[in-house]
């Protein structure tokens, strides 16, 4: 029904404008008393087979919601009724702000694609812990923490600290997104040295808090293999518990988007099915240089099924949706864990 019925009335309207209708229809139809053992019959599967044990945490599937979806930690609980594992709210910063410029959000449905240079936009982690001290659900959480764009890069650190603190008694994990292409000189904190001091001085954090959080990195599709291999070094110098490959790619290369439209949307991230085989690429590099303790999120144009497979075949012990999921609709996250059972 979403795809014959509903995606094609949405994609009609603004994308951003349709995320928030969206949202709000997703959280007041789960107020309904029907609405959540529908969603669980439709969505969820359970079944001891799909469960993975990662980082002392215990995954029910290993089907999981990226960062972006719910920057501000809305909709925890709603997520938790459509059968995901785990879900990844941010990226947050310390404290408020409005993003970049509208518009910001772009389809490219030739291509099962988005770009969007949202630009970190978010009410401030502040707001998002309070939330989360709320939540009815046990759903595994990742806290995704970046830095806000007035902060120069020497002060970064600082940011991250701010967020990590915050956040610490309300997630079960962390991401460092150091790699959105919309936040200006972001990604230069990917370089060696900035990098290797950020997650150092993060994990010394971290192993001050008695019982230590795992620490992710999530990393840009767009490094090179020297820079990949940097980043390599630096997860088991600062024994990091993951790496999430990847975010967005600034590539335009092999669109069938005729190029006048692409040129009229101009800068920002682009993400889904242009993505699906240079991320997995990137898995399989990642997996055959780390050692086994330093586990793999797959992110990046999972479309289908099989394209999940694939990923967890090239390495990643958990997946996770954002464009397949808004083209896609909650099905496919089902779609998903059924085809690990068949195999």
């Amino acid at each position: 029904m979403y795809k014959s019925l509903l995606r094609p009335l949405l994609f009609q309207l603004d994308p951003e404008k349709v995320h928030y209708l969206s949202t709000d229809a997703l959280r007041a139809s789960m107020k309904l008393p029907f609405a959540r053992s529908m969603a669980e019959s439709m969505f969820k599967v359970n079944d001891p087979r799909l469960e993975r044990e990662l980082f002392g945490l215990t995954f029910p599937n290993p089907v999981g919601l990226a960062a972006g979806f719910d920057k501000d930690a809305m909709l925890v609980d709603e997520l938790a009724e459509l059968g995901f594992g785990f879900v990844e709210i941010g990226t947050l910063t310390p404290k408020p702000q409005p993003g970049n410029e509208k518009p910001r959000l772009f389809r490219l449905p030739e291509d099962k694609a988005i770009v969007n240079r949202m630009g970190f936009n978010n009410k401030g982690v502040d707001a998002a812990v309070r939330r989360l001290e709320k939540r009815k659900s046990n759903i595994i959480v990742g806290g995704n923490i970046g830095k806000n764009k007035v902060t120069p890069n020497e002060e970064a650190l600082s940011d991250y600290l701010y967020c990590f603190k915050a956040l610490f008694h309300v997630v079960d994990y962390f991401v460092v997104n150091v790699s959105s292409p919309n936040t200006p000189d972001l990604r230069a904190l990917q370089d060696k040295e900035p990098l290797q001091r950020l997650l150092v001085s993060l994990q010394e954090e971290n192993q001050k808090m008695g019982t230590p959080k795992p620490l992710l990195l999530k990393i840009a599709p767009d490094l090179n293999l020297n820079q990949l291999n940097d980043i390599i070094e630096i997860a088991i110098e600062a024994k990091l518990s993951g790496i999430i490959g990847t975010n967005t790619t600034v590539s335009r290369q092999g669109l069938l988007t005729p190029e006048a439209r692409v040129q009229e949307i101009g800068m920002g991230g682009l993400s889904g099915k242009p993505l699906t085989t240079h991320s997995t690429q990137i898995i399989r590099h990642l997996r055959t240089f780390l050692p086994p303790e330093i586990r793999l999120i797959g992110v990046g144009g999972i479309m289908t099924a099989a394209d999940a497979v694939e990923k967890m075949n090239a390495g990643a012990d958990l997946v996770q949706l954002y464009t397949g999921f808004i083209y896609e609709g909650p099905s496919l996250i089902s779609q998903i864990n059924k085809k690990l059972l068949s195999r």
